[in-house]
């Protein structure tokens, strides 16, 4: 058959992968770097179980203020559904941390540096561990792997403990057991992951690739084999057929090489059609970009939707799907920044004593409360409070404050416990009163503010002392 495809149109076998190799490394400067980076102070992301803290985008959000959760889980789902819909499992073959570790530990380390394996082109080719020498290349290969993962654990810790605080809980591991535990934990399963369970965590443990399977369309960027042009290995049922696509018919390309099947990772044969399997490594390209390169024609193998084949190669990116989801994700994106803008700048808790009221003579009802005052500014405050009515009332009439007297001093991120009293000498119906606690900082009550709803409790006459 003529070629009608010039030489330079023809991408190298190693055209993918270096781009992912590439990628690689921005992903994991970007992951080990992401948890030291600060603004204000402050991480851009850290969930801290130990304080209790979010710190989003340099701003931090106590627990009463995690309303925020929601909001990310949802732009990270609809995130996950809307890269699926559009190029598959691109995350898998290309910023997935256990594919990345996977390269360095069997390219690289295994292949590449002491020599384990013969080529990386044969990802289903055994490890030759007969001698005493290819063993001990072995046991520095899983050594290197094995601190990497520990590196990766404590990086993914650091997610949820600033990284000062784990270098300081570390060097005192008796009285942080259980950071310990799950540094250690998570470490020695990822190096369980990528010594023993390898692929298989891909095939058989990762969700995502059953997600993948419901969200796919056929404009979804995949990995395809044209078996227009190369002639069909398989029939409908999945079975391979007994003769190879040239003798089918000369005029298919598909020389049965099985280049393609060798350098699979997940060892599969693309030729087969969309698998679950499938990570979107596009290592099959490259291969079959060598092998066709040399016969003056384009690979086999391609980074396409399928309706792109019938399509003049033109894939559709843009469409009703896509479209969606770039809404939803600009929604949910406006109200989490919406919702972020109505952060408090003091919090208040307050906690009504196991006694709700005291008596005192002449018909004097005390009510003591405990409340929290969490300054969660970046500077300390003088902080008071006064009595409002929540029904619009004139509370100072009847109610005032016996303690404290004075305002006090709560530090930056200080939460400062205070035993309230208020007092009331005006003879009142029975029951309960809703009063709003408006708690401010002196120097800047314009500012640093909130208000929280409570009661004061005025028990029956019978009990009041004259």
């Amino acid at each position: 058959m003529q070629a009608n495809t010039s030489h330079t149109e023809i991408p190298s076998i190693a055209h993918y992968r270096n781009k992912r190799y590439i990628i690689y490394g921005i992903a994991t400067l970007f992951l080990l770097s992401f948890p030291f980076i600060k603004i204000n102070g402050n991480q851009l992301f850290l969930l801290s179980f130990d304080h209790k803290q979010l710190h989003l985008l340099g701003t931090i959000f106590d627990i009463q203020e995690f309303y925020l959760m929601p909001f990310l889980l949802i732009l990270m789902f609809v995130g996950i559904f809307f890269m699926t819909t559009l190029a598959g499992r691109i995350w898998c073959g290309w910023a997935c941390p256990q594919t990345i570790f996977r390269i360095l530990y069997r390219d690289l380390l295994q292949t590449k540096i002491f020599g384990l394996r013969k080529r990386i082109s044969n990802k289903q080719e055994k490890m030759d561990l007969s001698t005493f020498n290819a063993k001990v290349k072995a046991v520095c290969a899983f050594l290197i792997i094995s601190v990497l993962c520990l590196v990766a654990s404590a990086n993914l810790m650091f997610f949820f403990t600033p990284p000062s605080d784990f270098f300081a809980y570390i060097s005192d591991p008796l009285n942080h057991r259980i950071l310990l535990g799950f540094w250690l934990g998570f470490g020695l399963f990822f190096i369980l992951d990528i010594t023993f369970i390898q692929e298989n965590f891909c095939i058989y443990m990762c969700p995502y690739c059953r997600v993948q399977s419901v969200l796919y369309d056929n404009d979804t960027v995949m990995v395809l084999y044209d078996y227009k042009r190369g002639g069909a290995v398989y029939d409908t049922k999945g079975m391979k057929f007994d003769v190879a696509p040239k003798k089918q018919d000369p005029n298919n390309e598909c020389t049965n090489c099985n280049a393609c099947v060798r350098v699979c990772p997940t060892h599969i044969d693309i030729r087969k059609g969309m698998q679950l399997e499938c990570i979107n490594c596009l290592e099959c390209a490259d291969a079959c970009s060598d092998v066709m390169g040399k016969l003056g024609r384009p690979s086999l193998v391609m980074w396409k939707s399928s309706a792109s084949l019938d399509n003049d190669g033109k894939v559709r990116f843009v469409r009703f799907k896509t479209i969606g989801y770039v809404i939803i994700l600009a929604l949910v994106f406006t109200m989490l920044l919406f919702v972020s803008t109505t952060k408090e700048t003091m919090l208040l808790d307050i906690a009504r004593d196991a006694e709700l009221y005291e008596t005192r003579a002449h018909r004097v009802v005390d009510n003591t409360y405990t409340m929290v005052f969490n300054n969660t500014d970046s500077k300390p405050h003088e902080i008071y409070f006064e009595i409002l009515d929540a029904n619009g009332g004139d509370t100072a009439k009847y109610l005032k404050i016996l303690r404290p007297k004075e305002p006090f001093k709560v530090k930056a991120k200080e939460k400062k416990k205070i035993v309230v009293t208020l007092r009331t000498n005006e003879i009142l119906p029975e029951g309960h009163y809703d009063i709003i606690i408006h708690a401010f900082a002196v120097d800047e009550k314009e500012r640093v503010f909130v208000e929280r709803k409570t009661n004061f409790v005025y028990p029956n006459h019978n009990k009041l002392k004259d």
